[in-house]
C-alpha cells in the first residue's frame, strides 16, 4: 500500500555568502492516512523548511515527493497551488484569517479559490465546520471579535473546507494560552482519529505529546523518528527524553 506522503533522498540547498546551506541534507520520511506526527527541533534544524516543501509551498533542490500517489517534487506554482487547494489543509501559528471578515466567509475561502461547491452547499458546509469546531452562533463574528484560541478554531474549520487528507500546522499554539492550547491540540486529536493526517511542526513537548509519532530533525537530519507504543500519544516526559536523546 502507498504512503500517503512519501519523500525520498530530498535536499534543499540556500545559497547564503559563499557557502551552501543544506536546509534539508538527505532527508527520507514516510507518512500514512490517519497519522498524527509531530516534527521536532531546534530553530535551524530544517523542520519549518521540511514543512513547507510537504505542503507543496516550497519546492526541493533535488529529490523526490510522492503526495498521494503523484509526484509532486517539481511542479510548477500553478501547479502547487492546485495541489494545495484540492489535498491540503493549513494551520497556521498566527491564525492567518482576513481581518474584516466574518467567521463564516474565512472558512467558506477555500472553496471560493476552488469553485467545488454552489453558494449555498458552501455556505453549509461552513456552517457545519464551525459547529463542529464549537463555534456555532459565532458564524458572523469578526476575527477581532474572537479569542485567540476561537480564532485558532475558526482556522482550522476553514483548513478542512475542501475535505483535504492532509492538515498541516505550523506551531498551531505558539500564540495560544494553555486552556485554549488543550483546546486546538483536543480538536487535532479528534480529526486524527477521524482518518485525517496530521503534520504538525512544534517545539514544545506538551503540545507533540498528543501526537502519537516524533520526528526530531537536526542539521538538516532526520535524527530519530519514534512511533508510539500501540499508537497511544507519549507522555510530555517521554518526548522531552526522545528530542533530548536526538540531539544529544
Amino acid at each position: 500500500m502507498a504512503h500517503l506522503i512519501d519523500i525520498r533522498d530530498m535536499y534543499k540547498i540556500y545559497a547564503i555568502g559563499a557557502e551552501p546551506v543544506h536546509a534539508l541534507d538527505g532527508v527520507s520520511l514516510a507518512v500514512d492516512e490517519g497519522e498524527f506526527v509531530a516534527i521536532m527541533g531546534s530553530s535551524g534544524s530544517g523542520k519549518s523548511t521540511m514543512l513547507n516543501i510537504l505542503g507543496c509551498l516550497d519546492v526541493p533542490t533535488s529529490g523526490s515527493y510522492l503526495l498521494d500517489g503523484v509526484e509532486v517534487a517539481a511542479r510548477t506554482r500553478t501547479e502547487l497551488a492546485q495541489i494545495r487547494n484540492r489535498k491540503l489543509g493549513f494551520v497556521f501559528q498566527n491564525f492567518n484569517l482576513l481581518p474584516r471578515t466574518s467567521a463564516l466567509e474565512n472558512v467558506e475561502l477555500p472553496d471560493l479559490y476552488m469553485g467545488r461547491l454552489g453558494r449555498r452547499a458552501r455556505r453549509e458546509r461552513a456552517m457545519e465546520l464551525l459547529a463542529r469546531v464549537g463555534l456555532a452562533g459565532r458564524e458572523d463574528h469578526t476575527p477581532a471579535q474572537l479569542s485567540g484560541g476561537q480564532q485558532q478554531r475558526v482556522a482550522i474549520a476553514r483548513a478542512l473546507m475542501n475535505n483535504p487528507p492532509v492538515v498541516f500546522a505550523d506551531e498551531p499554539t505558539g500564540n495560544l494560552d494553555t486552556k485554549s492550547s488543550i483546546e486546538v491540540m483536543k480538536l487535532f486529536s479528534e480529526l486524527s482519529h477521524e482518518g485525517i493526517t496530521i503534520v504538525m511542526v512544534t517545539h514544545e513537548d506538551d503540545i507533540a505529546a498528543y501526537a502519537r509519532r516524533h520526528v526530531v530533525m537536526r542539521d538538516g537530519h532526520v535524527m530519530r523518528d519514534d512511533v508510539a507504543d500501540g499508537g497511544a500519544p507519549k507522555t510530555q516526559d517521554e518526548v522531552a527524553r526522545l528530542v533530548k536523546e536526538a540531539l544529544a
